[in-house]
């Protein structure tokens, strides 16, 4: 779940949220323009809009990006018609992000004792990385050229 609003946050100007659509878990990150991440959690579908309404409480979001691949004109649809949010939406390419987040997993979650020695092409993971994928998208937007071509919602 997101931090309570009682929690201090110190934030010195916009976020932006990413949001790894899925059918029954998604993604969901808070970063700074900065590329500092606030926030990181994998979000059981049903409760996703409850968790991106509380994290736009808390910290000061200016726009959610999105993947463009599973569920995500589902989502669209459902972040744009059925619930009002006050956000500009920018979808981003999805693609091969299953496999840059299992690498940067282990980026941010390094191995530990013997596990170390394992290649990391054998080593598992036991738990969702859709949170990873959510950060992952947030940069992709971040690092692609602003132009007009951009994926509007």
């Amino acid at each position: 779940m997101p931090p309570t609003s009682q929690e201090t946050i110190t934030v010195d100007s916009s976020m932006i949220l990413g949001f790894d659509p899925g059918r029954q878990k998604c993604g969901l990150a808070v970063m700074g323009i900065d590329q500092t991440i606030h926030w990181h959690q994998v979000v059981v579908a049903s409760q996703v809009i409850d968790s991106i309404n509380a994290l736009c409480e808390i910290y000061p979001i200016s726009l959610l990006v999105m993947g463009n691949q599973t569920t995500s004109k589902e989502w669209l649809q459902v972040l744009n018609e059925k619930y009002a949010l006050n956000l500009d939406i920018v979808q981003v390419d999805e693609r091969n992000s299953t496999l840059e987040a299992r690498s940067r997993y282990w980026q941010i979650y390094p191995p530990q004792g013997i596990h170390r020695f394992i290649p990391q092409s054998l080593r598992k993971i036991n738990h969702p990385i859709d949170d990873i994928v959510a950060i992952l998208l947030i940069e992709r937007y971040l690092e692609k050229p602003k132009d007009i071509d951009d994926l509007q919602a």
